[in-house]
């Protein structure tokens, strides 16, 4: 794994850059401006950049959040959130109609349209996952709800266990998830790294780097189709290393490989 000063060394060796975006491009409060300076000049060189994110909301609700972040225009041409992918398999109804909604209320959008289907957790064909609920932030809750409740599927819209809101940890629905399959319940995964979503973006021919700070969805993603990756440091993981050299034990903990590293994307 080659420490990266500048993206700017490798920038000709790809095509196409499959950028995360929640502990790359933004910490959840603000954007990271080296990241979108080098994002920046990757758009002057003529690059396919790719925004891919495991948020569990439709493509252009991340978007508008992305402007309330002052992101320009210019770079919102490709967008594809987990959220987005998972839409159309409701929309099918591929795992039943009726649903339970565990999440927070802002991804309610998720299911716009459906609202006739959202019913009980007894009731429910299938458990769709979109994170944590707003009030009930222990884990211990979830454990004693799905003691007597999974015997059905979980679809989960965000595989991330968790994400830094400035310098704050939050759990992701990859959490509650993890949870639901310890007490054997069977689990479905929209997002980072299943081969699915990647179907969606990627061209036959192209030289693609992934870029992202997450080794379980982002370079894990990479690894499963062959991609080489970018991995940044100084996201979701930081602090589960005290040194470069402990990068390399990091790594085979997650059994996971990168070809190149940052602290930070910049050009």
């Amino acid at each position: 794994m080659k420490k990266l000063e500048h993206l700017s060394e490798i920038y000709n060796l790809y095509d196409t850059y499959i950028i995360d975006l929640w502990g790359v491009m933004h910490n959840g409060i603000k954007l990271n401006a080296d990241a979108i300076k080098a994002v920046e000049n990757l758009k002057l060189k003529h690059k396919r950049i790719i925004f891919l994110s495991n948020a569990p909301r439709p493509s252009k609700n991340v978007r508008e959040f992305l402007r309330k972040l002052n992101m320009s225009e210019r770079f919102l041409e490709n967008v594809l959130t987990s959220g987005e992918a998972a839409m159309q398999s409701l929309k099918e109804n591929k795992f039943g109609v009726k649903f339970f909604h565990l999440g927070p209320v802002r991804d309610n959008s998720l299911f716009l349209g459906l609202e006739k289907n959202r019913t009980t957790l007894s009731n429910c064909d299938f458990i769709l996952c979109t994170g944590l609920f707003d009030e009930k932030q222990d884990l211990n809750f979830y454990k004693d709800l799905f003691k007597s409740e999974n015997s059905k599927k979980l679809i989960c819209t965000n595989p991330d266990l968790t994400v830094h809101r400035g310098n704050e940890e939050e759990y992701c629905a990859g959490k509650i998830a993890e949870i639901y399959k310890s007490l054997g319940g069977e689990v479905v995964y929209f997002g980072k790294p299943h081969k699915d979503i990647y179907d969606l973006i990627l061209k036959e021919g192209e030289r693609n780097l992934v870029i992202g700070d997450n080794l379980n969805t982002d370079i894990r993603g990479a690894n499963n189709l062959n991609i080489d990756s970018l991995f940044i440091t100084n996201g979701v993981h930081r602090s589960e290393f005290k040194s470069e050299k402990d990068l390399t034990l990091l790594l085979i903990n997650y059994n996971v490989k990168s070809q190149f590293f940052q602290k930070e994307l910049c050009w």
